[in-house]
């Protein structure tokens, strides 16, 4: 999120942790290299979904209610909304307190992944970020959000 002009959106704190929880999920190689290896400062991806809903409330209404505030577009929020919907499907089935196997093995994770992946790109195209760094570490993300 270098490039990302944090006070140009304003609810920006908010689009900080949704694009961290997005970027975390659309990464199968971050998934294996750290979650699933269990590796500190990333938490899982129960952590992800909770800084993808949390406050947002993505788990009760639509994106769209965001667009101008965190989301630049309807396109940003169509996207986040399949993304948050897919993710979360899987969530109920496997359980909040699922290892972190349990979702990378789940049938539909690949469809949540890729959901994720396109939202992700859109978000951090948007915010002039290149979408391929690799996922930030989340006392990264606390400095980031943190109020000057």
């Amino acid at each position: 999120m270098d490039g990302m002009p944090l006070n140009d959106m304003p609810w920006w704190r908010w689009r900080s942790n949704v694009r961290s929880a997005l970027h975390m999920l659309s990464d199968p190689q971050f998934q294996r290299e750290c979650w699933l290896a269990g590796r500190a400062g990333y938490g899982d991806v129960t952590d992800a979904v909770y800084r993808l809903v949390e406050d947002t409330w993505l788990d009760n209404w639509s994106a769209e209610k965001y667009v101008g505030t965190i989301f630049r577009d309807s396109q940003e929020a169509s996207l986040v909304d399949v993304a948050v919907l897919r993710v979360l499907r899987i969530m109920h089935q496997v359980g909040p307190d699922a290892p972190v196997s349990a979702y990378l093995n789940h049938h539909a994770w690949p469809e949540a992944v890729r959901a994720a992946r396109d939202a992700h790109v859109r978000l951090a195209t948007g915010d002039g970020d290149d979408p391929d760094e690799p996922p930030r570490s989340l006392e990264v993300l606390q400095i980031m959000t943190r109020s000057a």
